[in-house]
């Protein structure tokens, strides 16, 4: 999956469960946020991956009784999606052509003899 997120912008919280872990993670599922951090992350027990970090929340130090040591760790990209304000012009954006030939069907035209 790619991941078009820059800093500023607006995304939406769409999975805020956290498998194996008790402490609260402070985002919740349908809450808007900012990004105020995009990158690659890596962390030596989740591995490496696409994180975001928050405007609104700052995670503190990671040194809870489940913690892993990390400051202010971000969170996977995949927990979030970007904002849309206007839904119904986004799908018209899905539906609108694209360059000429680009996904169009070819239709012969009959010859005439």
């Amino acid at each position: 999956m790619s991941y078009d997120f820059h800093v500023g912008q607006k995304v939406v919280c769409i999975d805020d469960k956290f498998k194996h872990v008790s402490i609260d993670q402070l985002i919740r599922k349908g809450t808007i946020y900012t990004i105020r951090w995009v990158g690659e992350y890596t962390h030596y027990v989740d591995g490496t991956f696409i994180g975001v970090k928050l405007a609104e929340i700052h995670r503190g130090n990671d040194d809870g009784p489940e913690g892993y040591g990390a400051a202010d760790m971000p969170y996977r990209a995949s927990r979030f999606r970007p904002l849309v304000k206007d839904k119904i012009g986004a799908l018209r954006k899905l539906l609108a052509p694209g360059p000429e030939g680009v996904g169009e069907k070819k239709v012969r035209k009959k010859e005439e003899v």
